[in-house]
């Protein structure tokens, strides 16, 4: 599953399809990997809020440190039974929509992966069902759920996001934790419904997706 995303929306944009009352005064990233800011709603007293938190959980166990090693990032949750996650899953308030236009997957052959994009067809903004926390030791951290994917995205990965339509947002929101087996474990997104870009850009090369350069300046 990629580890790679982007808004190319404004914020006036997102708060308009996520019903969000009040614009925050933040900056929609170029794009995010683990442990950079993405963009996520989530609802508190009754109201939908879009915040900037960092994407990925701090995961640092008894191995990794007897190596010396730093704590990684989790940005995936791939396992609602891992007791890293069962707290939050079952808990409303840890639920939140991530704010996404395209998802990458690294295409090619090791050494020159090259970024494939995916996007929804006549969808500009896409949320993916997440899970988020602000966490004294972190600050505000978000991961999202992983689901198999349709047959547009392989052979990049067998993976996907759990993506949602907009009458999906509020059982994500507000649901018990049936319904987030549920989401998970429902078919994926048809693949008919999804665009991919393949393109000749380096992974590593922070390209946007095609088409998207001249809207990026007007965020």
């Amino acid at each position: 599953m990629s580890r790679l995303h982007c808004a190319r929306a404004s914020i006036a944009e997102i708060a308009a399809h996520f019903g969000i009352d009040s614009l925050p005064s933040i900056t929609v990233p170029e794009e995010t990997v683990e442990g950079l800011p993405g963009l996520v709603v989530f609802e508190k007293s009754g109201r939908r809020l879009l915040r900037s938190m960092t994407w990925g959980f701090l995961r640092l166990t008894k191995d990794m440190r007897a190596r010396g090693e730093e704590a990684g990032r989790i940005g995936l949750v791939a396992d609602l039974t891992n007791p890293m996650w069962e707290e939050m899953v079952v808990d409303p308030r840890y639920r939140c929509l991530i704010v996404l236009t395209h998802f990458a997957n690294p295409d090619g052959v090791p050494g020159a992966r090259t970024r494939t994009w995916f996007s929804v067809k006549r969808q500009p903004i896409i949320a993916w069902a997440g899970f988020c926390r602000n966490l004294l030791s972190e600050g505000p951290v978000y991961a999202g759920m992983t689901m198999e994917a349709n047959a547009a995205i392989p052979p990049t990965n067998d993976r996907m996001p759990v993506l949602l339509d907009p009458h999906d947002y509020d059982a994500w929101l507000r649901g018990g934790i049936q319904d987030v087996i549920r989401f998970q474990f429902r078919p994926p997104f048809a693949a008919e419904r999804m665009n991919v870009q393949r393109t000749e850009d380096s992974w590593r090369s922070k390209a946007p997706p095609p088409g998207t350069q001249a809207q990026a300046l007007l965020l």
